[in-house]
């Protein structure tokens, strides 16, 4: 199996279930990985492209208790839940906290496959978000700790001579670093390095605070 190949990950403690529901999968084409276990799945995952369909009630760890587990995770699949025993309330919360589908195991076929090629569509266009964050966070690491700390002050709004008194520097210096960071992040104006924080997901600032055009 090559490491790069979207897997289908099922988690369900019904070894019956975990043949059938394989056995479809594989017949639309799709690599899947059968657990017996919440906690066997945990302890063997990997970050590889793929989506988790699991059982909603099993011994040990629950399948809520591992879409929370996942949620901890840096680089977590989307959950599908495929269960015998659901109710409103709790395919509600599963839903709000991410979950992609919520079915019974007697929805129809084509039912789920749609929620696995979704689920797969998801984790495809998350790993393309984080690649793009991470190449942007690349360019942010070539700030001095002094551009960084003149960063956060433009984008709080400051200027020159509010950074310089702020950061207790020469208000010619301020300017030295402002071109040195549009210069090294390639941007040209406030607004345009505001969005490029953002889609780089540095720092901790309320949007609504950034200048909104300067």
């Amino acid at each position: 199996m090559s490491p790069g190949l979207a897997v289908v990950a099922l988690v369900d403690d019904d070894a019956s279930f975990l043949r059938s529901a394989s056995r479809l999968l594989r017949a639309a084409g799709y690599a899947v990985e059968t657990y017996s276990s919440a906690e066997l799945y945990l302890a063997q995952m990997t970050d590889r492209p793929g989506c988790v369909i699991a059982d909603l009630r099993m011994p040990g760890l629950s399948g809520m208790d591992l879409q929370g587990a996942l949620a901890r995770e840096p680089h977590a699949p989307p959950v599908i839940f495929l269960t015998g025993l659901g109710d409103i309330a709790t395919s509600v919360r599963a839903m709000r906290h991410g979950a992609e589908d919520f079915l019974t195991k007697d929805a129809p076929q084509a039912d789920l496959l749609q929620a696995v090629e979704r689920a797969l569509a998801r984790d495809a266009r998350q790993r393309e978000q984080r690649l793009h964050s991470r190449a942007l966070r690349a360019r942010f690491d070539a700030l001095s700790p002094r551009e960084h700390e003149v960063l956060r002050q433009v984008l709080r709004g400051g200027l020159n001579k509010q950074i310089a008194s702020a950061l207790n520097i020469g208000e010619r210096t301020v300017k030295l670093h402002r071109t040195a960071i549009t210069t090294k992040l390639q941007v040209r104006s406030v607004a345009e390095l505001t969005r490029l924080v953002q889609a780089a997901g540095l720092f901790d600032e309320d949007p609504s605070t950034f200048p909104k055009g300067q």
